[in-house]
């Protein structure tokens, strides 16, 4: 196979010399098209929706909060997966979509249907807030401080804060 393909090229000089052209040729105009992204998106569309609930705690939050949140946006189209994440005083969920999916009319989407939650909730329940959008490649190491119960949480956010700062 490789033989007769040396032989055809040797025989043939100006084929192989105007099958190359054209391949540069397209690929120079595929080039001027193409869309360049330093870090291409690798993961699905996805919005994040955060509802601050003082004073509640994480049982509280998942009943009062993230299951109507949830089935109010459960039936968002192309929707994928969606998920919650309750700890006392905050419910995050997180909508994936199916790729290919607009992030922005996905963002529409869920905010329409936020809008119809509000009557679901509590009053002590702040309004759920859409999060901004942030690329895969934004978050890469995400650290949580606890403690024993000798440090309070405003001494771990000082200490985060002086241990940010020292570097």
């Amino acid at each position: 196979m490789i033989r007769s393909l040396i032989i055809f090229s040797l025989r043939f000089p100006w084929i192989v010399i105007g099958l190359a052209t054209a391949v540069l040729v397209a690929g120079g105009l595929r080039l001027q098209t193409a869309s360049w992204d330093v870090f291409p998106e690798f993961a699905p569309p996805q919005i994040v929706v955060q509802t601050e609930a003082p004073g509640l705690s994480t049982e509280e939050v998942e009943q009062l909060v993230a299951l109507p949140v949830e089935s109010v946006l459960s039936g968002v189209s192309r929707l994928k997966l969606l998920r919650s994440s309750s700890v006392p005083g905050l419910c995050v969920d997180t909508a994936i979509f199916e790729d290919g999916t607009d992030v922005l009319v996905a963002r529409q989407l869920v905010n329409e249907r936020l809008s119809t939650v509000r009557s679901l909730l509590p009053n002590t329940v702040d309004n759920p807030r859409l999060m901004p959008l942030a690329a895969s490649t934004s978050r890469l190491v995400m650290v949580g401080l606890t403690s024993d119960g000798k440090a309070t949480s405003q001494d771990l956010r000082t200490l985060a804060d002086w241990a940010r700062r020292l570097k």
